[in-house]
């Protein structure tokens, strides 16, 4: 009686080396094994089989998120390409931390376009020390097979030196509250918020080191209306729109200071209007 015998790769082998044995086995498949032929058949078509086209990712990013005021930390990527089926993203010792892969009809249309964070467990649940050990800085592996068998590919830097969190927040020339569970300061006529500029690293979370922002973000939403405004780094201010401020009194607000090297520090806080 035969037995079923399932060959079972290494966790660690890259999507590259994946092709590599795949088309070896369709190849020696497609000239058969016939009685008395040689038993390094699959060995040579190992050697003739094609190698697949390595083409990079024209966006790969893998970045943390930092909410100053919940105190909690994420890791977010976000990656865009051509259409693929199978997707694997390695850590700095090629730990395997995500791998996607697309079944039936969604495997045959490919998939493109991906964006994901994880969960945002608060630091009483999960200090920065164990996130950052979790999540260890250095270079990260994403790779994908392409609905053609070629290998997409992106190489990403991951850091932890997180930018202070924007800070002297003021209001029209009010100071913010602490939080939005605060006394919220009450605001009559144009709504101007002000910030100083993002120029150190964070005091306390992540390692010390230098700190470039490239851009601010800035949100504030009222029930389910919310504006996003995109700033340069020499921009530190903004005036609400008069048509926000005509949706309600109660409204919450984000800074958002990002980094070079992607990661994002965030503030949020709330304002009353008259």
């Amino acid at each position: 009686m035969s037995e079923n015998k399932h060959v079972r790769y290494p966790a660690t082998m890259s999507v590259a080396t994946l092709l590599l044995v795949a088309a070896a086995f369709s190849a020696a498949a497609a000239g058969g094994h016939r009685g008395g032929s040689s038993p390094s058949a699959t060995t040579k078509a190992v050697a003739a089989a094609p190698r697949p086209v390595e083409i990079p990712f024209p966006e790969a990013e893998l970045y943390l998120e930092l909410n100053n005021t919940d105190g909690d930390l994420g890791i977010h990527g976000s990656i865009d390409g051509d259409a693929w089926s199978l997707l694997t993203v390695e850590d700095p010792r090629e730990r395997t931390i995500l791998r996607l892969s697309a079944m039936g009809r969604l495997r045959q249309q490919g998939m493109t376009q991906l964006f994901f964070e994880s969960a945002e467990p608060t630091f009483d649940e999960l200090s920065p020390a164990e996130f950052f050990k979790r999540f260890p800085e250095g270079e990260y592996s994403i790779e994908a097979i392409s609905l053609e068998g070629d290998i997409l590919f992106g190489d990403v830097m991951l850091s932890h030196v997180m930018a202070a969190p924007p800070s002297h927040i003021t209001l029209s020339g009010t100071p913010a509250a602490r939080n939005c569970s605060d006394t919220l300061p009450v605001i009559s006529g144009p709504v101007v918020i002000r910030w100083d500029p993002v120029v150190m690293s964070h005091p306390t979370i992540g390692r010390t080191g230098p700190v470039e922002i490239v851009r601010y973000q800035f949100f504030v939403e009222i029930d389910s209306t919310k504006l996003a405004v995109d700033l340069p780094p020499t921009v530190t201010e903004f005036e609400v729109p008069r048509e926000i401020l005509r949706l309600g009194n109660r409204f919450k607000f984000e800074i958002i200071a990002r980094t070079a090297t992607g990661n994002n520090t965030a503030v949020e806080n709330c304002f009353l209007t008259r």
